[in-house]
């Protein structure tokens, strides 16, 4: 389970933030663009980190804002848009 393996960033993921995981989605500073695209597998492991069943429509578009930073991250599934975004949307 993700959220025993990193305690801190499940603290983090309770809290609403969007902490930098292994795939698009997360950040660790304000971006300027206030905006950036993510991966469904963020999602997903942000969802484990909270203890939360994994609850996903790949058909939806999905936005959560970061608590911390007020990032708006619209999740995704669509490979061309996550591989045209910017690795860091700063």
């Amino acid at each position: 389970m993700k959220a025993k393996e990193s305690p801190a960033l499940c603290v983090l993921a309770l809290k609403g933030e969007l902490p930098p995981l292994a795939w698009k989605g997360g950040s660790d500073r304000p971006l300027k663009a206030g905006k950036r695209t993510g991966s469904l597998h963020y999602l997903a492991t942000w969802q484990g980190l909270r203890g939360e069943d994994l609850d996903i429509d790949t058909d939806a578009t999905i936005s959560l804002t970061c608590t911390r930073f007020q990032t708006q991250v619209t999740f995704t599934n669509d490979l061309q848009a996550l591989a045209l975004a910017p690795c860091d949307e700063g």
